[in-house]
């Protein structure tokens, strides 16, 4: 009788507790992944941006050069602008994705647990 107490113990805690815990916790490092790949993207994205008005203004010989290299200075502050905030936007929906599929498993977790108690109340009566 006790040991099947102690498996029936071990049951609830493994799926109502360990399991949705492996789950998050899954889930999380899935979506930091994600989040450092994006990171990862977008510096590369901006160290090459770099490297090319670097290697632009050393190819810098005369006026003409100059006004070159400034038109090429406005656009690339363009394209940082752009870039900046399709990083941005990428991240808000990584989180938001995130954070819904979370709040979902918390709310699959609670109920799961409450039908759980429920059934544990309801065969503690009959007892």
């Amino acid at each position: 009788m006790n040991q099947l107490n102690f498996d029936q113990f071990n049951q609830q805690i493994e799926k109502n507790l360990l399991t949705p815990t492996r789950d998050l916790t899954v889930m999380a490092l899935d979506h930091f992944e994600k989040l450092a790949e994006v990171q990862f993207e977008a510096g590369k994205a901006y160290t090459d941006m770099g490297v090319q008005q670097l290697r632009a203004l050393l190819n810098v010989r005369d006026q003409k050069g100059v006004q070159d290299y400034v038109e090429s200075q406005q656009k690339l502050a363009q394209s940082v602008t752009d870039r900046l905030k399709g990083d941005a936007e990428k991240v808000v929906a990584l989180n938001q994705e995130f954070t819904e599929k979370a709040q979902k498993a918390v709310q699959q977790n609670v109920t799961n647990a409450t039908k759980a108690a429920q059934k544990a109340t309801s065969s503690q009566k009959a007892s």
